[in-house]
């Protein structure tokens, strides 16, 4: 391996001020580094979410090991199997066969056969032009019981079109059935954690007499197909709009996509809306601002001026995280992202103007495997590349969100944010386990 000899490495390209930096890609795309930092959850963490279905993937050896290994991790290889694709399969042409007689094979050896199978098809099934269409009839041929969903694992479509997880976070949820819509029910899509019990829209569910519905808190095969008979689908998450909209439409349901966010208006606008599709009073938006200035300004007292670091693993919206923090007197001096989606154009051009100085990090960005990960004082980090890149043991250990949302989200993170300054992190430890909230056993 080469080593650099000497000298500094100049930061120009990884980081820049935000006055400075260029909406929506502030870093060019180019040779990327892959941090330790492994909390985000993968679609074979995503697809575990179907109860009593199974994962097999059909792949090379090479690519095999780390679906294999998150497996394993999150305790869950009895749910998990493969079919190894080799040369002479590419070369003989007969990759359909393989995909076919290969999964067939696992399934006759399973005691029982599962509900479903959630079948990982790759890049080379379209290298080489594989007929798809012929691999899921023949397969639901042969098994009609088993409910075939169509996924994929390939990540030379990361960044043109619809990735693997938005692709898989719409074939997770085309099982629903057609079916009567119970007006006094609302699904959440999309996600990988359920909202918490005590989140905005929770409450206004449960207090006017709502079944409130969410994958993750599916325990069987009937409980995840109630799922569509919701009147109304929500949902919060970005990267499972793209699903949730084709499932509503599919099942002609109503739909409102209400983004976890952190600014006060927005919440209200969406809290408006899911109040007013269903009919339900409104919550008193003035008192849940003033119970959120009220846990910003006992947080600020307690972590005073210290440095904060965030990253857009611990949110999709780490630029309206900072916006909220800076115009309470945080002192947020980085955030850490590669990208910034169009929902933060607003906040984007807000720190331009009122905090120009604030530092953007690149995370992929390959000076980020040799820049220095210390700061001359300790930080606060929110999320865990916040974490790694600056060395730091107090931080808020969450990834995607978690639960929170709207203004009870606030008064969670203001919590946690306390926590965090209190208490001390074996940072190493803690973010290079695979899929932050699995059942992980590293």
């Amino acid at each position: 391996m080469l080593k650099r000899v000497g000298g500094t490495v100049d930061p120009k390209g990884a980081v820049v001020r935000i006055k400075d930096a260029m909406f929506p890609l502030p870093f060019a795309r180019e040779l990327e580094f892959n941090s330790p930092v492994h909390g985000n959850w993968n679609i074979v963490h995503t697809g575990m979410l179907v109860p009593e279905a199974r994962q097999i993937y059909v792949c090379a050896d090479n690519c095999m090991r780390g679906v294999v290994l998150t497996a394993a991790e999150m305790n869950a290889a009895d749910r998990f199997s493969f079919v190894i694709i080799e040369e002479e399969h590419l070369l003989n042409g007969n990759l359909e066969d393989v995909t076919i007689e290969g999964v067939a094979d696992v399934i006759e050896k399973l005691p029982e056969h599962p509900r479903a199978v959630l079948l990982f098809t790759v890049c080379l099934h379209h290298f080489l032009g594989c007929d798809l269409e012929r691999v899921y009839q023949e397969l639901k041929d042969r098994f009609p019981d088993i409910t075939f969903i169509r996924c994929y694992m390939d990540p030379i479509m990361q960044k043109t079109g619809l990735t693997p997880d938005q692709k898989l976070r719409k074939a997770m949820y085309d099982p629903l059935p057609e079916c009567e819509s119970d007006p006094a029910s609302v699904s959440i899509l999309g996600s990988d954690f359920a909202l918490d019990e005590t989140s905005d829209i929770s409450r206004i569910l449960k207090k006017n007499g709502y079944a409130f519905r969410e994958l993750p808190k599916c325990r069987n095969w009937k409980e995840y197909q109630e799922l569509g008979s919701s009147e109304l689908f929500i949902c919060c998450y970005p990267p499972g709009r793209y699903g949730s909209e084709a499932q509503a439409e599919r099942l002609g349901r109503k739909y409102l996509y209400l983004p976890a966010c952190f600014g006060y208006e927005e919440i209200t606008q969406h809290l408006k809306e899911l109040t007013d599709i269903l009919g339900l009073p409104m919550i008193d938006t003035e008192k849940e601002i003033l119970d959120c200035e009220e846990a910003l300004k006992q947080a600020r007292k307690k972590i005073g001026d210290m440095p904060i670091a965030i990253d857009y693993l611990f949110h999709p919206r780490p630029l309206g995280l900072a916006r909220l923090l800076l115009s309470h007197g945080f002192s947020v001096e980085k955030v850490y992202l590669d990208s910034i989606s169009p929902e933060e154009e607003g906040d984007f051009q807000w720190l331009q103007e009122h905090a120009p100085e604030l530092s953007l990090v690149a995370t992929v960005q390959a000076k980020m495997r040799v820049l220095p990960r210390s700061c001359e004082q300790e930080v606060l980090a929110i999320g865990q590349k916040a974490a790694w890149f600056t060395g730091s043991r107090h931080f808020v250990n969450m990834v995607q969100g978690g639960g929170l949302y709207g203004f009870d989200g606030i008064r969670q993170l203001a919590r946690l944010m306390t926590e965090a300054f209190r208490e001390e992190k074996d940072t190493e430890a803690l973010v290079i386990q695979k899929g932050w909230g699995c059942d992980c056993c590293l």
